[in-house]
């Protein structure tokens, strides 16, 4: 939820932001970068910003090619 709030305020003010969800590879060079306890847990992080036009439209994978379903 604290998510979706930050995305919805930054929308109302016409910034653009996207979620990237981290690979545990980098996890402990960026809690060394910037001194996270080691008691969090990095899970993602929303890069920012203006947006200078129009975004492109995004294409999607047909549902039956990213679900799959075992009787």
């Amino acid at each position: 939820i604290a998510q979706h709030a930050v995305w919805t305020a930054l929308a109302t003010a016409n910034i653009g932001a996207s979620i990237q969800h981290y690979n545990p590879l980098v996890d402990e060079a960026t809690a060394k970068r910037w001194n996270i306890p080691s008691n969090w847990l990095l899970r993602a992080q929303m890069p920012f910003g203006s947006h200078q036009g129009d975004f492109a439209e995004k294409d999607f994978m047909p549902d039956s090619d990213r679900f799959k379903v075992f009787s």
